[in-house]
């Protein structure tokens, strides 16, 4: 079992940032892939970006130049760097962990309880 506990969510200006956190626990050394997902009202849940153990990674071309996601092995940590956020980015984030790949919604196979982003403009 692993449990994913997201935070750093808030609601900030366009044009700010934000840093969002999510801490592994359990058996996370057999997750080879963590990412980051979003789903906004009335939208689908759309990955944002992933990294695998080895430090490559996949951004949506919505987010690319100006999230960044990274991971802390050491400390279990994911973290997704955001800035220059606009109001499209608004929407409940969560966490995703999967032995094989979670740049698809099949793949993952443990969720967070999501952090909420708001960007006003």
């Amino acid at each position: 079992q692993v449990q994913l506990v997201e935070s750093g969510g808030g609601l900030v200006q366009a044009g700010g940032s934000l840093r969002l956190s999510c801490a592994a626990s359990g058996s996370i050394f057999s997750m080879r892939t963590m990412g980051w997902y979003r789903q906004a009202p009335g939208k689908e849940r759309e990955v944002v970006a992933v990294i695998n153990i080895g430090g490559s990674t996949y951004y949506a071309d919505s987010v690319k130049g100006r999230f960044t996601i990274s991971r802390d092995n050491a400390k279990n940590t994911l973290y997704l760097q955001m800035n220059s956020l606009k109001p499209e980015d608004t929407a409940m984030y969560y966490c995703a962990a999967g032995r094989v790949t979670v740049v698809v919604a099949t793949g993952v196979e443990y969720w967070g309880q999501g952090t909420q982003v708001t960007v006003s403009s």
